[in-house]
């Protein structure tokens, strides 16, 4: 019987490979061996912390009734090494995203296996769950030419949502987060030449005029409070990041009362109700397709690891996240960084 090598999150800050047997494959199905799985550093970091509230309403299978042991993850990219008999034979041999959790082979349904767009990298693909919060997060925040926007925070979400917006006519855009790192990623390549990126104690209320538009996207809730006090009277915060149990003081007592500003949850296993008659989940991963096209995240892939160094890729995220913005799990040949920002670490 084949044998999958399978991440498991034991316990807080505990993970271990296993080999787990894979199933018979089924008429449906289709075998998929795995190239590169993205480490998400916000939801997976609140699962390796043990940080994750029992999420009872979630949508997804990967998000409800969270408890150890259990597998985590949503951005492998693989080839379809075999397909069940009622299986499209195109798929034989293609290269196809899916939402499963880090493995080095994995079987689904064909239906739930999303080709490559052709000529598109597989490492780019690994990017695509994070690229489609972003569409997401800029539609609901819906920005309007002449705009001002503040985006605090600049992990992988970040930057996509920067650079999404960076693309719209709008009169400012301002980037913050507390690492260099991360504050200079988006101007590689000269991408964000019309972004100004700060540190959070270069964001002073006096030292711009108020934000129409500001996303939360740090995974910090006391964030809100410098996203109250930038955004302007009848301004929009679109929150994007997940807290787990994570609780902090939010000052609602201030201008807050006054401002008429819109707080605007915002999560991708939905689509926006004022959307929902145009839009659907397939029309929303063709606009992220055609993004990550042109912004080449790629670039942003700091570490490598193959699956069986899990285990220091959590700790390098939890102890020195300063250093990273993307890691990936290599299940093939080791290559060389895909990014000038930083030579990765030593084993």
């Amino acid at each position: 019987m084949a044998k999958a090598k399978t991440l498991f999150f034991i316990s807080p800050r505990r993970v271990e490979i296993h080999e787990t047997p894979l199933p018979r494959l089924k008429e449906d199905e289709a075998l998929v061996e795995t190239v590169f799985s993205a480490i998400s550093a916000g939801t997976e970091m609140l699962v390796y912390r043990g940080q994750f509230p029992q999420l009872e309403d979630a949508r997804d299978a990967v998000s409800a009734n969270l408890k150890y042991p259990l597998e985590y993850g949503y951005a492998c990219v693989g080839r379809v090494k075999e397909t069940g008999r009622q299986t499209d034979r195109s798929l034989q041999g293609r290269l196809v995203f899916a939402f499963h959790a880090h493995a080095s082979q994995f079987i689904l349904r064909s239906s739930s296996l999303i080709p490559l767009p052709e000529g598109l990298s597989p490492e780019a693909a690994c990017f695509l769950p994070n690229m489609e919060t972003a569409v997401n997060l800029v539609q609901d925040g819906a920005p309007i030419l002449g705009e001002r926007v503040l985006v605090l925070g600049q992990g992988v979400v970040g930057l996509l949502t920067a650079s999404l917006l960076n693309e719209f006519p709008l009169e400012r855009l301002v980037t913050v987060d507390g690492f260099e790192l991360r504050r200079n990623a988006i101007h590689a390549e000269g991408q964000g030449s019309k972004v100004k990126s700060l540190a959070p104690q270069d964001l002073r209320p006096s030292a711009f005029d108020p934000f129409d538009l500001t996303f939360e996207l740090t995974g910090s809730p006391s964030a809100l409070n410098d996203a109250i006090e930038q955004t302007a009277f009848s301004g929009r915060i679109v929150i994007g990041s997940w807290y787990g149990q994570k609780r902090g003081e939010i000052n609602l007592g201030g201008k807050f009362h006054r401002s008429r500003i819109k707080v605007i949850s915002s999560q991708v296993s939905s689509i926006s109700p004022e959307l929902s008659g145009r839009w659907d989940k397939p029309r929303r991963f063709d606009v992220a397709w055609k993004a990550l096209e042109r912004i080449k995240p790629e670039k942003w892939i700091t570490h490598r690891f193959p699956i069986e160094e899990a285990a220091k890729a959590y700790q390098l995220l939890d102890e020195n996240p300063q250093e990273t913005i993307q890691v990936v799990f290599d299940f093939g040949t080791q290559k060389p960084l895909n990014s000038n920002l930083r030579t990765p670490l030593s084993p």
